[in-house]
């Protein structure tokens, strides 16, 4: 990982070091995230609740309120547990388009003690804006923020 993202994770860090709300910590952690990544339009949690997701903590315009398990990138990285990187989202089977301007989007699953407790969601406008180090960069912060959670 790049000495930037190291840092971004240190900001990280002591921004829900002390804090032990999760809803609050989850707030920090999507402002922080909309702050340092460039080319997005929406960033935020789908936290897991009665077998489907529901909105959480989040940075952009009006979101929907729940996705079921398998339904979505979402649905589908959080049936999955596993980082979903969608370069175009148009050509996702299922996409479910709340902000029909997104184009590409991650979806990295938050899992503590192996079990999942919801997503962090990414969008952009714009096509095949997520990297490899993009991806990396934001399965270290997942788990750092799962570690405060």
């Amino acid at each position: 990982m790049n000495s930037v993202n190291k840092t971004r994770i240190q900001v990280l860090e002591s921004l829900i070091k002390d804090e032990p709300n999760r809803i609050a910590n989850l707030a920090n952690a999507s402002a922080w995230l909309n702050e340092c990544l460039d080319k997005i339009n929406w960033v935020g949690f789908y936290l897991l609740e009665n077998n489907e997701l529901v909105l959480g903590p989040f940075q952009g315009k009006t979101a929907c309120i729940r996705i079921p398990l398998g339904k979505g990138v979402c649905g589908t990285a959080a049936q999955e547990k596993e980082i979903i990187r969608v370069p175009d989202v148009h050509e996702f089977p299922g996409h479910i388009a709340c902000d029909a301007v997104s184009r590409s989007e991650i979806v990295v699953p938050l899992i503590k003690n192996e079990e999942l407790i919801g997503v962090l969601d990414i969008d952009s406008p714009i096509c095949d804006r997520f990297s490899e180090d993009d991806q990396q960069f934001l399965e270290a912060f997942a788990e750092t923020l799962v570690a405060h959670l």
